[in-house]
């Protein structure tokens, strides 16, 4: 049975715990860790785990029972921490994004090729009935071309979110909406469409004065066929997120509603109802996922750890995102359009350089040091 420790017991820690718990035949969780372990022991606790606190990483790492970690830390940490666990001879899945910067990504990977270890990052909404069901009629190519697609990762997030030290500040999170919200809408939308050829893009702080970076942005993202217009703020109440992909034949969505036209004589629409039948009769056939979110992710980490299955999310695959991201802040910094993929010569490559280069929207006046942690929401579900 595999051994797994949780580094980090803040708010999206109880996620994994849960998930792991899901398949006792398999894995059990042996240690939390957390530089404050009085935390990781309430964690244990309020789980009802039989595991082991630790204070450091290097305990944890130390561990030779200990076969892999889920790392559930601020973005910053993400790199430093996974490269000395797979050194350690420990198997990673590291919350998303993957890391702060492009240069940060490729070490990891360089550091798992070195180990022979696996190392995976969370990317759970691909693990959506919805999404899984779409990303399936895209490839067979149920509606013909994709001749335009919409992006909402459309959150709210109050002034008392960013009280945490870390969070608003770009050397230790790394970015703003698009590094923290965004990335589950680009990396589904990467995974759905492919990477995009070049972006343009702008960014804005609108409503949040105690963070350094950007709350609101828009990013079009250019494709051989067709554009995507992607749209991600922190200030809009209802939490809307979708995913619309118009192919040639009818409209196909996340959460899902189909719409399809035909043309008068005069070239203007009138509904298609056969088009839209068809489209619902084809969604509705493909099965649905038995697990989703972060327990169908982490089952399929502990399966390829077993050798029953293999792993959907690896690093390469992880590091699109990031990508994403650094090339929709190189182009609002720099007004131009930016083409993929980013090289590993550019400015906006390594963490320094990139941050360096950012806008500080507000100054960051205040902050807990151990803020206490309660129950997060994950926003809107985007299947749903």
């Amino acid at each position: 049975m595999l051994q797994v420790a949780i580094v980090g017991a803040g708010a999206v820690a109880p996620a994994h715990v849960e998930a792991y718990g899901k398949y006792p035949e398999l894995c059990r969780v042996a240690a939390i860790c957390d530089q404050n372990v009085q935390r990781a022991q309430e964690l244990i606790e309020s789980t009802d785990l039989d595991a082991q606190a630790y204070g450091s990483l290097r305990e944890v790492l130390n561990q030779q029972h200990i076969d892999a970690i889920s790392i559930c830390l601020p973005q910053g940490l993400h790199a430093e921490t996974a490269i000395a666990a797979l050194q350690s001879g420990k198997h990673v899945l590291v919350e998303k994004p993957m890391a702060a910067s492009l240069e940060e990504c490729d070490r990891m990977i360089e550091a798992q090729k070195e180990s022979g270890k696996i190392l995976s990052v969370i990317s759970q909404n691909r693990y959506k009935i919805p999404t899984m069901k779409v990303k399936k009629m895209l490839e067979q190519k149920t509606g013909g071309p994709v001749r335009h697609a919409t992006v909402n990762s459309l959150w709210w997030r109050g002034d008392s979110y960013f009280n945490l030290r870390w969070r608003g500040v770009w050397e230790r999170e790394g970015g703003g909406c698009f590094t923290t919200h965004a990335v589950h809408h680009l990396d589904v939308m990467q995974w759905m469409l492919g990477m995009p050829q070049a972006v343009t893009a702008v960014i804005s702080n609108v409503a949040h004065e105690n963070s350094e970076c950007e709350d609101s942005g828009v990013a079009i993202f250019e494709y051989p066929t067709h554009l995507a217009q992607f749209t991600c703020n922190l200030v809009t109440h209802e939490e809307e997120q979708e995913m619309i992909f118009q192919t040639e034949s009818g409209r196909m969505a996340i959460p899902w509603r189909t719409a399809a036209s035909k043309e008068l004589p005069n070239g203007f629409p009138v509904q298609d109802t056969e088009a839209i039948g068809k489209l619902d009769a084809q969604y509705n056939a493909i099965p649905e996922l038995a697990e989703e979110g972060h327990t169908a992710q982490i089952g399929n980490f502990i399966k390829a750890l077993s050798g029953m299955e293999p792993l959907m999310i690896d690093g390469p695959e992880g590091r699109k995102a990031v990508e994403l991201i650094t090339g929709i802040y190189k182009a609002a910094v720099t007004g131009t359009r930016v083409e993929f993929p980013i090289s590993a010569q550019d400015v906006f490559y390594c963490k320094d350089e990139m941050i360096g280069q950012m806008p500080r929207f507000h100054e960051k006046t205040h902050w807990e040091e151990h803020a206490k942690v309660l129950p997060i929401s994950f926003g809107r579900d985007v299947g749903r």
